[in-house]
């Protein structure tokens, strides 16, 4: 899955979408990559990743542990 650069879809939400297809489908498990690895892959801000897991915590799709890293909640 690829960010639509030609979307009025705000980045953050289409990654928060990416993500949470991910993690529902089980493509997704454990900790998640890095924000600045995130950032790379998708070629976005790493200011846009911490927005889209932003999202993904708040709907408790993910937890983050200081100094360990984000993770999908069980």
């Amino acid at each position: 899955m690829k960010i639509d650069r030609d979307s009025p879809v705000p980045y953050y939400e289409q990654l928060a979408a990416i993500l949470r297809d991910l993690i529902q489908t089980g493509k997704l498990a454990g900790r998640l990559p890095s924000w600045q690895d995130l950032a790379s892959e998708y070629d976005i801000a790493d200011s846009t990743v911490r927005h889209a897991i932003s999202i993904l915590r708040d709907e408790g799709l993910v937890v983050t542990r200081g100094g360990k890293g984000t993770f999908v909640a069980r």
